[in-house]
């Protein structure tokens, strides 16, 4: 039986509007990875995105309307349907490991079985993503880098980040669980490091990538005779959008 695929990227969702065009971007980049006979079908409709919260709607109704406009209203029915979603979250968190796969189940109770839905692999999965990183700290000169994630209190979830930073190699700090910012550059400090550099674990830049460059002018002042640096988070490139396009095939 043929196959016909969609593809759906679910994000955080941010009143903010930068992350929203981020998505808009990376989905187009993603839709460019489509094999050319799938993407002259109906290419906008064969990517698109969605997002957990600080939508008008919840995820699962997000989910059950791009899968109705994906595959024309059933007008593809003769094909096996799958719509493959994957989370763009860096952290396995609450988020990726509870919520997402309950609003999957519900929208696939709602689609019945004309359309299977497949829960790809988080984005923070890909053993590639610490490759990225790595090119990012490879463009800026200094002497301790600090690896910022958002951080979440779900048991187990911080030992990906810290990995992540010894590999990189880094110290890991997080935003909303210790240990914090402050406290790493106060420990690298005491160590004798004059220059920091910070790398932002997040997709793309919006509402808390501005708390963390007020907060650094706020460490400048205590640390006077330190250099800090902080790096660009993510953000809608090729090389990520190979990455989300590698674990759709997962």
């Amino acid at each position: 039986m043929p196959m016909s695929s969609a593809y759906l990227l679910v994000s955080h969702g941010s009143r903010d509007r930068r992350p929203e065009i981020a998505m808009q971007q990376l989905a187009k980049l993603v839709c460019n990875k489509l094999p050319e006979n799938h993407n002259a079908l109906n290419g906008a409709h064969q990517v698109g995105i969605a997002a957990l919260e600080m939508s008008p709607q919840p995820l699962h109704e997000q989910i059950q309307e791009f899968a109705k406009r994906a595959f024309c209203e059933g007008k593809l029915s003769q094909n096996e349907n799958r719509l493959k979603i994957v989370p763009l979250f860096l952290l396995p968190g609450v988020h990726v490991m509870t919520d997402i796969p309950a609003e999957v189940a519900l929208a696939q109770q709602t689609l019945g079985q004309d359309i299977m839905i497949e829960l790809q692999p988080y984005l923070g999965s890909h053993p590639n993503l610490e490759k990225l990183l790595a090119k990012q700290i490879a463009a800026i000169k200094t002497e301790a880098w600090i690896l910022l994630a958002h951080g979440s209190r779900r048991p187990g979830s911080k030992e990906t980040v810290e990995a992540m930073a010894a590999s990189l190699p880094a110290v890991a700090a997080y935003w909303s669980v210790p240990p914090s910012l402050e406290s790493r550059v106060k420990e690298l400090v005491a160590a004798g490091y004059k220059e920091i550099a910070i790398l932002p674990y997040f997709l793309f830049a919006g509402g808390i990538t501005d708390a963390i460059a007020a907060s650094i002018e706020e460490l400048k002042l205590q640390f006077s005779a330190v250099n800090f640096q902080l790096a660009e988070p993510l953000g809608a490139s090729a090389e990520l959008a190979e990455l989300i396009w590698d674990l759709t095939d997962r």
